[in-house]
């Protein structure tokens, strides 16, 4: 199993721009073999920073997103607005035990 998580830094003038685009995006993955979980966040409390949550099957499963046309589309608006940074991070999981 594999988790992606981190955050992408835009310009905060461009946040409503990419509300569309983020629910567009979260929508097709979600439907993607091999998603798990997908979740894409506007931070509350700073407007231009954004929190990403994935949870993939497989290396496999991540490779076909990545190449999938919703993605693109996705690259293209996260594209337009203005990038300054971002801290994305994979990991990968051999186990996982509850909580709560």
């Amino acid at each position: 199993m594999l988790i992606i998580t981190g955050t992408i830094s835009i310009d905060p003038a461009k946040r409503a721009v990419l509300e569309a685009a983020f629910d567009k995006m979260r929508a097709a993955t979600l439907k993607e073999p091999g998603c798990l979980a997908y979740q894409i966040y506007l931070d509350r409390t700073d407007p231009g920073t954004v929190l990403l949550f994935e949870k993939w099957e497989s290396e496999e499963a991540l490779s076909g997103h990545f190449t999938s046309p919703h993605m693109a589309e996705f690259g293209k608006a996260l594209g337009g607005a203005g990038v300054r940074g971002s801290d994305v991070k994979k990991y990968a999981v051999t186990g996982e035990t509850k909580l709560m």
